[in-house]
């Protein structure tokens, strides 16, 4: 039997209906969410701004690659959480200047029990680093992205 091997490059379509200047209903697979400013902002506050939702895919991006690293490993996670404190230049935004460099800072807290070995650890916190595409093109940007690793033992 042939083994199939996926394709490495690959496209997807994301299509955004701009319900208003500050909403989008965004529809992606069979998936729909909504991305929105709050009500100070002149949004309807029914979904994350474009910034909060670029830095959730961050946290999710970091989980997903993460436990993949983690198994790469021989690695079992009991628990992870990962906060983001982020430093973000609103001064494009609030169209004042050109900012080449709009997140100059991202602390990334990843909090993870588990039974393993320091060794082990570093080889997932190494593979992240390398394979994560959201942390990777932030990087790219000019971000400077510090991890901080909590790792608790059961």
């Amino acid at each position: 039997m042939a083994t199939v091997k996926p394709k490495m490059v690959g496209n997807f379509t994301i299509t955004g209906d701009c319900i208003s200047h500050a909403r989008t209903d965004v529809e992606v697979r069979d998936v729909d969410t909504t991305i929105d400013e709050p009500t100070q902002r002149g949004g309807t506050n029914m979904g994350l701004t474009p910034v909060e939702t670029l830095m959730a895919a961050l946290l999710g991006c970091t989980n997903v690659i993460g436990h993949k690293c983690a198994e790469k490993h021989g690695v079992e996670f009991d628990d992870m959480s990962v906060t983001a404190d982020v430093t973000f230049d609103r001064s494009g935004t609030q169209l004042q200047e050109e900012i080449v460099v709009p997140f100059p800072t991202i602390v990334l807290n990843i909090d993870v029990t588990t039974s393993a070995d320091d060794a082990a650890i570093e080889n997932v916190k190494s593979d992240l680093g390398k394979f994560c595409p959201l942390a990777k093109v932030l990087r790219e940007a000019g971000t400077e992205i510090e991890e901080i690793w909590t790792i608790t033992r059961p």
